[in-house]
């Protein structure tokens, strides 16, 4: 209440904050721009408080809201829609219900979904007929099939994608995706190595979004024939990150020195190359200023010092330590500043400190999340919770 100027706010675990002192503090901060919280109370309610009240909210995340349940009443689009430019939702049980408020804000440029329940090709439909001016899309660990990827693709400006372990989704939503927007910089796949998205997806992103700069594969099995697409057809590729594949070897690697004229930096985790490989580096790749190298056995430390020695401004670097698996769980992002690959963990997801309420939600995640196949994959999916 005396608080009128603020502008930002973050909620972590207020586990007694209800909807009725949230409506309070909205009626009183109607200048706010950024509301970030998680693990907290109150609920829809609460929410569409925020939404009539705060006018100039810009951004808006949430995280495991407890007081969302499956009869919650739908949360906005309300008098913030017209300001909104970002929304993250992440592990909702009924995260669909900001469907009319994803849907009503126009001006909304980036949405994240992660690890939210339930199926969301409904929600994305609606998105992809009135709403289409998103740039940025983040979908992680969520029940989206090539449906939902081709309404999406109606996003015709979208320039940054990240599709994370969304067994549903193939070449075909992929293909959908290359044709309209061809204005795509970063895309991030983790195929989650379930060999739906390959070679024919990849060629399609070639084919089409020649202004690609960032590219990141991770549980993928792609090969020279759409490597080598890649790297003609998208001039501009400067970051790229292959990590837990089966078919990059020695001979995409000398592909990928050759013709990736403008690589700056490149991370190769988990991937069958030998000192074959790294050597070719020495003499491609013109523009190349970083080099990192994760479990792979065939690489030795010979190689890498004779590299640093041909190209003497190279950073190279060389992890040989097998203690994180390989399928590219720990790998799911190209940073801005380097080709550090953040853990899953990164993206957010912060364990309660009780281990009961942990238990309780893993069991209404097996139970819930209707497209994992099997108990052992569910407990694999949330391993690091």
């Amino acid at each position: 209440m005396r608080c009128r100027s603020l502008t930002r706010l973050k909620l972590r675990g207020c586990r007694e904050l209800t909807d009725r002192g949230m409506e309070e503090f909205a009626q009183n901060c109607k200048g706010l721009k950024k509301l970030s919280c998680g693990s907290c109370m109150f609920g829809a309610r609460a929410m569409n408080a925020v939404l009539d009240h705060c006018t100039a909210l810009e951004e808006l995340s949430v995280k495991r809201l407890r007081g969302l349940h499956d009869a919650a009443l739908p949360i906005g689009p309300g008098a913030a829609a017209s300001s909104l430019k970002s929304i993250s939702l992440k592990e909702l049980i009924n995260g669909q219900c900001f469907g009319p408020l994803i849907i009503g804000s126009k001006k909304l440029r980036t949405l994240k979904i992660i690890r939210c329940l339930g199926e969301w090709d409904k929600v994305l439909g609606m998105l992809g007929n009135f709403n289409t001016g998103l740039t940025e899309i983040h979908l992680d660990r969520v029940q989206v099939s090539d449906a939902g990827l081709s309404s999406i693709s109606k996003c015709s400006n979208m320039e940054i994608l990240h599709i994370l372990k969304i067994p549903e989704c193939s070449n075909f939503g992929l293909v959908y995706i290359a044709e309209r927007c061809r204005l795509l910089r970063k895309l991030h796949i983790d195929g989650w190595r379930t060999n739906r998205i390959g070679d024919e997806g990849l060629i399609a992103i070639a084919n089409q979004c020649p202004n690609l700069q960032e590219l990141c594969l991770i549980g993928m099995n792609p090969t020279s024939l759409s490597l080598a697409q890649i790297a003609s057809n998208c001039p501009k590729l400067e970051r790229l990150a292959l990590c837990g594949s089966a078919t990059v070897g020695d001979a995409e690697i000398t592909c990928i020195a050759v013709k990736c004229v403008a690589l700056k930096k490149l991370c190769i985790k988990g991937c069958p190359i030998s000192d074959v490989g790294v050597e070719s580096l020495a003499w491609g790749c013109p523009n190349l200023v970083k080099v990192k190298v994760k479990k792979c056995k065939g690489v030795t430390a010979e190689v890498v010092e004779w590299l640093r020695g041909q190209r003497g401004s190279l950073v190279v670097i060389l992890d040989a330590c097998e203690s994180e698996p390989l399928d590219g769980s720990g790998s799911e992002g190209v940073q801005e500043n380097g080709m550090e690959l953040p853990p899953v963990g990164s993206h957010g997801a912060v364990a309660d400190a009780s281990s009961s309420t942990n238990s309780r939600l893993a069991t209404l995640f097996r139970t819930k999340f209707g497209f994992f196949a099997g108990r052992n994959l569910v407990a694999c999916t949330f391993r690091r919770w």
